[in-house]
């Protein structure tokens, strides 16, 4: 008995067992206040703090009620002219998301019979349910007005999918799971010339790596642009923060929730096509158009207008993306013979992929990068207003094609050289280790003869310095590689 008053309500079990209707559709009303009160708690402060507020605390519930709305992707209606607003805040975007992802995962790895209806269903009629809430409450006369029927769509489509990836996670773990039926099948059916057995893992792992690359860049570029404006752009970010302690935090974090998207549009910069900030207008390396800009401080990051000139070296960055997703690729094309054949195993396995099976494992990683980056990219847009602000962010019929052309021109050279490499690792160490006991003497504690002394005295001044500039990059080289070979654990006395 005191077992069972020690517990919520909520939590008693069921006559069968089972985790009652009611505290599922709560745990879905409660995912959603948890992230209203994330947005709704600033605003309020802020309301609060401002001196000069006259809108009274309807308006601010209902701004803060159209931020969350837009961290869902759903429209806003700002102003009396009614000016389209579509600028989904990523930042908030993604808090809605794990949230939904977790409380379904939570309610959905429960054991025990439980309601038709209940279960990640209920959370997902208890999230709406708020949402329907926030949506009545922005409609009608105000700075911000929701649009009831696309505003309700977009949000259950958004916590639907949440909330089933959640519940699918929770069904495929444990020890009593179903098996997961093999991903990406479509590879395992091709030809066996073209075929990368087993490369579903290491396509999987080789687009992330590229996404966190292209992200990395991003932030990168935004993070040199703020130094360049505070040390040689005259302050345009601090003279629009210059207004007062309240407008400066509200701008600071509004600036935060927008963040995301600053780094994605600067993800678009360094592959090429870059943004627009509206219509008639381009931000990319090769060169800026611009007119005027609304004021607001990642606006003032902006780079100034003309021809790129050095900006041009942001083109670097998605090389150096591709170089990690390039080494992954490579050594899964490799396989594991070859890595048994460097441990002195016998190199069972599969083997390596032929080179045509290599090249259309970083085709598709490619393909699937380019996706994922136009969908990120169109996700980062939006309208700021209507006419010709109705346009930001980069465009996604450009940015896709360039984000998969970057990582195939960098992935697929060198895929085919780490594998070439990590195929022939028998001859290349002993060749390194020779020309090591050449210049040193000695090599794995056994002496090695000396180079003849009396040969390079009577040898010509330039074949001399020919000589000891071979040596000393077959030095360089053999070094090199036994400091890879040490990190990866496969040193010398090492089985």
């Amino acid at each position: 008995m005191t077992q069972l008053m020690g517990r919520p309500i909520l939590e008693l079990p069921g006559e069968l067992g089972g985790r009652p209707l009611p505290a599922d559709l709560l745990a879905g009303v409660r995912t959603a206040l948890v992230g209203l009160a994330v947005v709704g708690v600033p605003v309020l402060g802020l309301w609060v703090a401002t001196p000069y507020a006259d809108n009274g605390a309807t308006g601010a519930t209902r701004l803060a009620g159209a931020l969350w709305l837009l961290g869902h992707g759903a429209p806003v209606l700002r102003g009396d002219a009614g000016a389209p607003l579509t600028v989904t805040p990523l930042l908030l975007g993604v808090l809605a998301v794990a949230q939904l992802y977790r409380a379904a995962a939570r309610v959905a790895s429960r054991r025990g019979p439980r309601p038709r209806w209940g279960g990640p269903v209920a959370v997902w009629a208890g999230y709406c349910a708020v949402a329907a809430a926030v949506v009545l409450h922005c409609t009608g006369a105000g700075l911000f007005q929701a649009r009831a029927l696309p505003d309700v769509l977009v949000v259950g489509l958004l916590a639907g999918l949440a909330t089933a990836a959640g519940a699918r996670s929770a069904r495929h773990a444990g020890p009593d799971a179903p098996l997961r039926r093999p991903a990406w099948r479509l590879l395992d059916r091709l030809p066996a010339p073209l075929r990368p057995a087993g490369g579903a893992a290491a396509v999987r792992g080789s687009v992330l790596a590229a996404a966190a690359g292209l992200v990395a860049a991003g932030g990168v570029l935004v993070a040199v642009a703020a130094v360049l404006d505070a040390a040689t752009g005259g302050g345009r970010g601090m003279a629009v923060l210059g207004r007062g302690p309240a407008a400066l935090v509200g701008l600071l974090l509004l600036g935060l929730v927008l963040l995301p998207n600053a780094v994605l549009w600067g993800a678009a910069y360094a592959l090429g096509p870059g943004f627009a900030v509206g219509s008639g207008t381009v931000v990319a390396p090769g060169g800026t158009v611009l007119g005027p800009v609304p004021e607001f401080p990642m606006f003032a990051l902006l780079p100034a207008e003309g021809p790129g000139g050095w900006r041009l070296a942001a083109l670097l960055l998605p090389v150096l993306a591709g170089v990690v997703p390039a080494v992954l690729l490579g050594r899964a094309a490799a396989g594991p013979r070859a890595a048994a054949g460097a441990d002195g195993g016998d190199g069972g396995g599969d083997g390596p992929w032929p080179l045509a099976a290599t090249v259309v494992a970083v085709l598709a990683a490619a393909l699937l990068t380019g996706v994922a980056v136009a969908a990120a990219g169109w996700l980062s847009g939006g309208a700021l207003a209507g006419g010709r602000m109705a346009r930001l962010g980069p465009t996604l019929w450009w940015t896709g094609p360039a984000a998969a052309g970057w990582f195939a021109l960098v992935a697929v050279p060198g895929a085919l050289l780490v594998r070439h490499r990590a195929l022939c690792p028998a001859t290349v160490p002993e060749a390194d280790e020779e020309a090591d006991g050449e210049i040193a003497g000695k090599a794995d504690g056994r002496a090695v003869e000396e180079p003849d002394a009396d040969a390079d005295e009577a040898a010509p001044p330039a074949a001399r310095a020919a000589e000891r500039l071979r040596r000393g990059v077959l030095l360089l080289r053999a070094r090199g590689y036994a400091a890879v070979l040490r990190l990866g654990g496969r040193g010398p006395g090492r089985d």
